[in-house]
C-alpha cells in the first residue's frame, strides 16, 4: 500500500478551525464595476420596458382618435378589438400550457355568469364609451377626464370598504376634482356630449376596477394571471356591448359601404386591417403593463403612468393642435398632484404594512389596476413569467 499523508490541508471553501493557524477563506466580493454594470443593466431594462409601455398606451390613444375620424363606428371597432384580444389571449394560454405542461384554469358556467359577468359588463361599457367619445372630444380632454377615474375608484373603494377613509384621501379627491374643473372651465374645444361620455366611462371605470379587485381577491377562481383574466372577460364583454352597438350603430353599419355594402375590396381590407391593428395595440398595452410591473414594481408603473399623461397632452398640443390654456394646464397640474399624492400614500402605506407592493400600488391610469393587483400573485409562478418575458423580448 502506498504511503498515506497525515498532513491536514484545509478544504477549499470550508473555514479552517480557529486554532489551526490556517488562513480563513473569505467569500468572493463583487467588484464595484460589477455592481455598476448590474445597476446599468437594470436601468436600461426598466427604461426599455417603460418606453414599450408608452408606445402601446400613447399609441392606441392617438390611433383610435385617428381611426374614428374616418370610421364612425367606435362600438363596432371596440367589439373587433375584444375579439382580437380574446384570440391572442387564447393563443398565449395554449403556448404557456404546452411549455409548462399545466392545464390553465377554466371557470364553471355558474362562476362565470355570477362572478365574472358584472366585471365584464362594467369593463365593456368603460371601454366602449371611452372609444365612443373620440368622435367628439380632443385627445387632451379625453386624457384629462379619464385621469379622474382614480377619483371614482376611491369613492367606490370606500363604499365597498376596500379603503379606509382618511384625511389624505379627501385631499386627493379635492385635488383631482378641482383640477378637472379647472381643465374644462372655458375650454375652447369643449364638447359637452363627448365630455359626458368620457366622464360616464370614468364613473363606470370606478365600478369596473372595484369589481375587478373583488374578483381577483377570490383566489379560488384562479384568475390571478392577466392572460387568464382577459381570456374569460372578452366573450362577456363582447356580448355586453352588442346591444349598445345594435341600437346605435347596427343599422348605419349595415348600410355602410366601408363594411357590408362595400364596392371596393381593397378599401374593405384596409378598414379591417386598421381595426385588427388596433386590437393588436390593445393586447400589447396589457402585455407591456404586465412585463413592466413583473420586472420592476407597481410603483415604477404608477410613476410612469403619471409622466405618460404629461407626454400625451404635450403630443396632443404639438401634433393635433389641441388648444390648452394656462388655466387648463394649471388644472392638469392640480389633478396630477392629486394622483401623485395618492401614489405616494399607497407606497408609504404598503411599506408601513409590509404588504405586497403589487397589491398596494394604484397607478395614475386606472387601466393598470388589474395588472398591479395580479402581478403579486404571479411571483410564485416563475415558469410562466419567464416564458412570457422571453416571448415579449423576441
Amino acid at each position: 500500500m502506498g504511503r498515506v499523508s497525515t498532513s491536514h490541508q484545509p478544504l477549499r471553501g470550508v473555514p479552517a478551525p480557529a486554532d489551526s493557524g490556517a488562513p480563513v477563506l473569505q467569500p468572493p466580493r463583487m467588484g464595484r464595476w460589477a455592481l455598476d454594470v448590474a445597476f446599468l443593466w437594470k436601468a436600461v431594462l426598466t427604461l426599455g420596458l417603460v418606453l414599450l409601455y408608452y408606445c402601446f398606451s400613447i399609441g392606441i390613444t392617438f390611433y383610435n382618435k385617428w381611426l374614428t375620424k374616418s370610421f364612425h363606428f367606435p362600438l363596432f371597432m371596440t367589439m373587433l378589438h375584444l375579439a382580437v384580444i380574446f384570440l391572442f389571449s387564447a393563443l398565449s394560454r395554449a403556448l404557456v400550457q404546452c411549455s409548462s405542461h399545466r392545464a390553465r384554469v377554466v371557470l364553471s358556467w355558474a362562476d362565470y355568469l355570477r362572478r365574472v359577468a358584472p366585471t365584464a359588463l362594467a369593463t365593456a361599457l368603460d371601454v366602449g364609451l371611452s372609444n365612443w367619445s373620440f368622435l367628439y372630444v380632443t385627445v387632451s380632454l379625453y386624457t384629462m377626464t379619464k385621469s379622474s377615474a382614480v377619483l371614482f375608484i376611491l369613492i367606490f373603494s370606500l363604499i365597498f370598504k376596500l379603503e379606509e377613509l382618511r384625511a389624505a384621501l379627501v385631499l386627493v379627491v379635492l385635488l383631482i376634482a378641482g383640477g378637472l374643473f379647472m381643465f374644462t372651465y372655458k375650454s375652447t374645444q369643449f364638447n359637452m356630449e363627448g365630455f359626458a361620455l368620457v366622464l360616464g366611462a370614468s364613473f363606470i371605470g370606478g365600478i369596473r376596477w372595484t369589481l375587478t379587485q373583488m374578483l381577483l381577491q377570490k383566489a379560488e377562481l384562479g384568475l390571478q394571471n392577466p392572460i387568464d383574466t382577459m381570456f374569460h372577460l372578452q366573450p362577456l364583454m363582447f356580448l355586453g356591448l352588442f346591444p349598445l352597438f345594435a341600437v346605435f350603430e347596427g343599422l348605419h353599419l349595415s348600410t355602410s359601404e366601408k363594411i357590408f355594402r362595400f364596392q371596393d375590396t381593397g378599401l374593405l381590407l384596409r378598414v379591417l386591417g386598421s381595426l385588427f391593428f388596433g386590437g393588436i395595440l390593445a393586447f400589447g398595452l396589457g402585455f407591456s403593463e404586465f412585463l413592466l410591473v413583473s420586472r420592476t414594481s407597481s410603483l415604477t408603473l404608477s410613476i410612469a403612468g403619471i409622466f405618460k399623461e404629461v407626454c400625451t397632452l404635450l403630443l396632443a398640443a404639438h401634433l393635433l393642435g389641441d388648444q390648452i390654456s394656462l388655466l387648463n394646464w394649471l388644472g392638469f397640474a392640480l389633478c396630477v398632484s392629486g394622483i401623485s399624492l395618492h401614489v405616494a400614500l399607497k407606497a408609504l402605506h404598503s411599506r408601513g404594512d409590509g404588504g405586497p407592493k403589487a397589491l398596494k400600488g394604484l397607478g395614475s391610469s386606472p387601466d393598470l389596476e388589474l395588472l398591479l393587483r395580479s402581478s403579486q400573485r404571479e411571483e410564485g409562478d416563475n415558469e410562466e413569467e419567464e416564458y412570457f418575458v422571453a416571448q415579449g423580448q423576441q
